[in-house]
């Protein structure tokens, strides 16, 4: 699975996404945590990545997030057909096709409203740009995770997860396209708010 840009390191790459995209790099001084903060609209979408490490094997995840204001309760996952659905089965959503042969047929799409789901990802640009991506974890989630404070009642996340270091540099564009275009249509459809939720990551 190529995701570089031929030899640049991931610091290279995410410096010049940054000024390519007026967006702010938080470095961390012990380059274990840096940050990619872009601002849209209201919202501001966050890039970085973190490490499990299990006995002697250390794995890298690439990660964004998007905190907004959840103004009904909408939640979905799509994960790629060939990755795990047990996880998406826990929270008790049902399967739903987009409408799309091609998606239906590579992708697994779970929600808590199949007319609100379907409204959702009836844009063709954005169902676009998620079959770009190479494997993914992508969904509306409460919180940031049992290790972190709850968000306030009515916010919620936009969450992007997968295994690996991302350094292809039109990749993560398209990620930050993604989480702005799923903002916007989120508001069009009356489930979110279009106000800043005041959450930093």
């Amino acid at each position: 699975m190529q995701r570089s840009n031929f030899n640049n390191s991931k610091d290279e790459i995410w410096s010049h996404l940054a000024k390519q995209m007026n967006a702010n790099l938080d470095k961390d001084k012990f380059q274990i945590h840096d940050v990619l903060r872009y601002s849209s609209g209201e919202w501001e979408i966050t890039l970085d990545q973190y490490y499990v490490i299990t006995g002697t094997q250390k794995t890298a995840y690439t990660r964004m997030r998007a905190p907004f204001v959840n103004k009904d309760g909408l939640q979905f996952e799509i994960y790629k057909e060939s990755l795990a659905s047990s996880i998406a089965k826990l929270f008790g959503m049902q399967d739903i096709e987009g409408g799309d042969a091609f998606f239906d047929d590579n992708f697994i799409i779970k929600g808590n409203n199949e007319e609100k789901v379907k409204i959702l990802l009836n844009d063709k640009g954005l169902m676009k740009l998620i079959e770009l991506l190479p494997d993914l974890s992508f969904q509306i989630r409460e919180d940031d995770g049992w290790f972190s404070e709850k968000f306030p009642e009515g916010v919620n996340e936009l969450y992007f997860l997968c295994e690996g270091e991302i350094k292809d540099e039109a990749m993560l564009k398209n990620l930050f396209e993604i989480f702005s275009i799923t903002l916007e249509r989120l508001v069009e459809i009356d489930s979110a708010y279009e106000t800043n939720p005041n959450i930093k990551l």
